[in-house]
């Protein structure tokens, strides 16, 4: 199971482990976690992590039954899995609900199995909405003050009607009473794929986006600091047959405004694959609508540029000129640049999160493809300089201050 950031945690399996003493010998720890019945016929939900890379499966009833279960389908992306018991007599289930409808203050009660405590219910409200906790590209999750635990994950959050709205999926470790919650309109999208095929398939644009903050809006001439600003256009994508080009801002997507950055991927996911869509973007200033054709997510997922991410500037750099066996070392597909050897602490470049090994592609939307370059665009440049560099396999814009 992939970790989550560092203050965040998911629901682990075996919460009593702990170090031994003597000879080592091989046994098999049981992992320990929730699920809810969605279907007379048998099909129980629950979280991905709970079923990945386990050998067997079995389901304990609250009458004290226990049925051995099969996985339908897994969704890493979303953390959701479908799996089935065949039990011998009709299973009550539970309702979905509209978690789209739920509002922060409202009650809510989380069900599961808390350290092994079987059935066990606890009551709380919704704390918030929307939250993004670092796990993914489709982060949307609903946070609950209802107490929750190790063991609980997979199990539902459930409304004063009896109604799923969510599946209780990581906790935050340093606090008694923060919890997060895949919402269930989510799964909604999700399950159906999970029945029919075993795995979900979604669209794709094939760019790779990153915030639009209130410096880059000046520098991209933006009226207000929204929408998901494209870093990079991958080759034989939808994106780049649509023309879309680096620089530009998505504020729209069929019809859907984009305000946050990180509502895209989710937006485009959810899209049938071949789908004729409209985009919106704000290209130099202006808007500009132009027809795509959604594709279809392989791997290469609807990219995301490391929030974290910020970059070079002109003064405190050490550089040098990138060469193939550099570009190897470093992992980039670039011919031409120049490479960050070195960053001055202090420097306008380390304030702006630049790092040894960025490659700097250009300046103010200028190429840069050598060192004698890059320091004549650099000395020619105003007090501030929006800078592309590529990281990894992300390119990103970054704003730049002149110091003194």
């Amino acid at each position: 199971m992939p970790p989550l950031p560092r203050e965040f945690e998911e629901f682990l399996g075996n919460p009593f482990g702990g170090g031994r003493r003597g000879p080592q010998r091989e046994f098999k720890v049981p992992s320990l976690g929730s699920g809810f019945v969605i279907s007379s016929e048998g099909y129980i939900v629950t979280n991905n992590h709970v079923v990945e890379d386990v050998d067997e499966i079995m389901v304990v009833f609250s009458d004290g039954e226990e049925l051995e279960a099969t996985v339908v389908g897994r969704d890493p992306k979303t953390d959701i899995a479908l799996i089935r018991v065949t039990p011998e007599k009709s299973l009550p289930s539970l309702a979905l609900g509209d978690s789209d409808a739920v509002r922060p203050g409202e009650w809510v009660v989380a069900i599961g199995n808390p350290f092994g405590l079987e059935h066990t219910v606890t009551a709380g409200i919704v704390s918030a909405k929307h939250r993004n906790i670092g796990q993914g590209s489709y982060d949307d999750f609903i946070q609950t003050d209802a107490a929750i635990n190790p063991g609980n994950s997979g199990g539902p959050l459930l409304n004063l009607r009896g109604e799923v709205i969510g599946i209780n999926t990581a906790i935050n470790p340093q606090a008694n009473t923060i919890g997060f919650t895949v919402p269930i309109n989510m799964a909604k999208q999700v399950l159906p794929q999970l029945r029919a095929d075993g795995r979900v398939t979604r669209g794709w644009l094939g760019v790779v986006i990153q915030n639009v903050t209130p410096e880059l809006a000046e520098a991209f001439d933006l009226s207000e600091d929204q929408g998901a600003l494209v870093s990079r256009v991958m080759e034989g994508s939808p994106a780049e047959r649509a023309k879309l080009q680096v620089g530009d801002v998505i504020v729209e997507f069929d019809g859907e405004p984009i305000e946050e950055w990180n509502e895209l991927p989710r937006v485009v996911a959810a899209t049938s694959v071949d789908k004729a869509v409209e985009l919106v973007v704000v290209r130099e200033g202006k808007r500009k609508t132009m027809p795509l054709h959604v594709g279809q997510m392989d791997d290469p997922e609807l990219a995301r540029a490391d929030p974290s991410s910020s970059s070079p500037g002109a003064f405190g750099l050490q550089t040098q000129e990138l060469t193939k066996e550099l570009a190897q070392q470093l992992g980039v597909s670039e011919e031409s640049g120049v490479v960050v050897a070195g960053v001055d602490p202090g420097s306008s470049a380390d304030a702006a999160g630049l790092r040894r090994g960025d490659v700097i592609l250009e300046v103010d939307r200028h190429s840069v493809e050598s060192v004698e370059q890059l320091r004549q665009r650099l000395d020619r440049a105003n007090d501030r300089v929006l800078v592309l560099i590529s990281r990894g396999d992300s390119n990103l814009f970054v704003p730049l201050k002149r110091q003194g």
